[in-house]
């Protein structure tokens, strides 16, 4: 891709972006932070962990952003029974026509799809949890000696409760790194939650018309990719990424006291590669430190683990975070 056309693709993606924003809207209310993010992560390639109590619409969210990217979807109900082979498929004995010959076949699984919506994914045994690592890692699935490769796009939302923890399987630091972002919904505002209420207890139902298609994304993330960073945003990003370690020697003294692990070398992919996207979304061809600092939270909160004397103090990743940046 020439600079010429590595322009027009940007410019080009700007304009959709808004279209696509507002073909959105027309389900969900409020939310555009969330939107934005989700957004980001998407034409990022990277997965996202959203966190949100029931009835905030995390799964209609994602749905919704399907229907309007033109995407094959496929929804995955996480619950204590489920079976790797739910997620992936498994062999079956099938016969012939006269019921002779028969061998196995694989039965592909609804990972088999451009979006696929994890609901509620601490809700099953790290065994299921980890049958979307491979797939997340190297966009492939193994089943007995042979590999399918999956569809690009490929992109798992997950959705967690953070209450009712009873019965629960918390996601391994592991698997928990594979998300590009970890995204918290909160509670619509009076006048949101009043326009949901109205706009959704009617007959109409809207309808959500495609903006994107597979192949237009492909090549809008390859541009994203190819877009320039400047040294200084570079290390900006690394050093932000290193200043969560208590073992580095310029980590702060909050980080020290209260952070026992903090975020590996895929946070500073990610802190950039995201702060590429949010500027493309912007129609700009370079990220700046403020599209760093935008996407700091979302990327490391899950990557830092805080000691028992910060729990204790009521100090979250977050917190820790926000204090870094200031």
């Amino acid at each position: 891709m020439n600079e010429q056309q590595l322009i027009d693709t940007i410019n080009q993606l700007q304009k959709s972006r808004l279209t696509l924003t507002a073909e959105i809207g027309k389900q969900i209310i409020g939310q555009d932070i969330v939107v934005d993010q989700v957004l980001t992560g998407l034409f990022s390639g990277g997965h996202i962990l959203i966190e949100g109590v029931p009835g905030l619409a995390k799964t209609l969210l994602i749905s919704t952003i399907a229907k309007a990217l033109n995407l094959s979807f496929s929804r995955i109900q996480f619950t204590p029974d489920l079976m790797p082979s739910d997620i992936t498929g498994s062999d079956v004995l099938v016969s012939g026509a006269s019921g002779e010959n028969k061998q196995f076949q694989y039965l592909k699984g609804p990972i088999f799809a451009n979006m696929i919506l994890a609901d509620e994914i601490n809700r099953t045994p790290p065994k299921t949890q980890a049958a979307l690592l491979q797939a997340m890692q190297e966009n492939a699935v193994t089943a007995g000696n042979k590999t399918w490769m999956l569809d690009r796009p490929f992109i798992v939302m997950a959705t967690q409760n953070p209450i009712e923890q009873e019965g629960t399987y918390p996601l391994p630091e592991a698997q928990l790194d594979r998300f590009m972002f970890y995204i918290k919904i909160g509670y619509p505002s009076y006048e949101e939650e009043l326009k949901i209420v109205e706009s959704t207890t009617g007959l109409a139902v809207p309808q959500i018309s495609p903006v994107f298609n597979a192949q237009e994304i492909i090549a809008a993330q390859e541009a994203i990719r190819s877009l320039p960073v400047s040294d200084h945003v570079l290390k900006y990003a690394v050093k932000l990424a290193r200043s969560t370690r208590p073992s580095d020697p310029e980590a702060s003294s909050e980080v020290k006291k209260w952070v026992n692990w903090g975020a590996g070398p895929r946070a500073s992919q990610f802190l950039i590669l995201a702060a590429k996207t949010r500027a493309a979304l912007s129609g700009r061809l370079t990220p700046a430190e403020e599209d760093v600092r935008s996407v700091a939270e979302i990327v490391l909160s899950h990557r830092i683990l805080v000691s028992f004397a910060a729990e204790a103090e009521g100090l979250s990743s977050g917190d820790i975070i926000k204090s870094i940046l200031e």
